[in-house]
């Protein structure tokens, strides 16, 4: 049977929203493997200034955690003002308490969710805590980048680093606060990962190749 005469065929993620998707799931990637390195060095470089492990798995950390703090901007500016609202529709259902059962009920095999956007309310909202996490996350890398390089960009971020280090409580604090944070990543991507293609054998649609090909797939009424 032809597929498209059985379903229709709705691109609901932009280029740019895939793009920035994928390399902010390789910048998690790279800055969680980097990060645990750095706090344990588990990697023994020879005896020798010729390797440094620790200043290349740095660097990366580096770089791939500027990486992350504009896609977390970027992302932060589609959502608000992109040419596509898909996203900004599925706050509809998140002020919506019919919907919030919907999609509880749907979760425990009890009837199908119909959503306003792309994201039913928990996904929704989801979405916005681990956003929010990426941006505190980011900010207190930021600092912890200020109080190392006192010259260039971390010059001129210092002054905000150290008022937000104060508020804080100070250094140790911002460390043990970024390290938290990563834990909140890792058990994310776990639960994401387990969740979108459970989504997809649940509701039999698009699920996991939509964020690839931009499409999503619907049983046509």
């Amino acid at each position: 049977m032809n597929h498209s005469a059985t379903h229709t065929r709705d691109l609901i993620f932009s280029p740019a929203i895939r793009i920035f998707h994928w390399l902010r799931a390789l910048s998690i990637l790279v800055l969680v493997i980097t990060g645990f390195y750095i706090s344990w060095p588990f990697l023994v470089a020879p005896e020798t200034n010729d390797i440094q492990v620790q200043s290349y798995i740095r660097f990366a950390h580096l770089v791939f955690g500027f990486a992350l703090t504009a896609i977390t901007l970027v992302r932060f500016y589609l959502f608000f003002f992109g040419k596509s609202d898909i996203e900004r529709r599925s706050f509809r259902d998140v002020s919506s308490v019919s919907s919030w059962v919907k999609n509880l009920k749907s979760y425990l095999w009890m009837g199908h969710l119909n959503k306003a956007g792309v994201y039913g309310p928990l996904q929704f909202t989801t979405y916005v805590v681990i956003s929010l996490m990426a941006l505190l996350i980011c900010i207190t890398g930021l600092v912890l980048y200020a109080n190392v390089y006192h010259l260039g960009m971390g010059g001129m971020m210092w002054d905000a680093a150290a008022w937000i280090t104060a508020q804080m409580g100070g250094l140790a604090q911002i460390r043990i606060w970024h390290h938290y944070m990563t834990w909140v990543f890792v058990i994310f991507v776990v639960v994401h990962v387990y969740m979108a293609v459970w989504s997809g054998i649940r509701f039999k649609h698009n699920s996991v190749d939509s964020i690839v090909s931009g499409y999503d797939y619907h049983k046509k009424h």
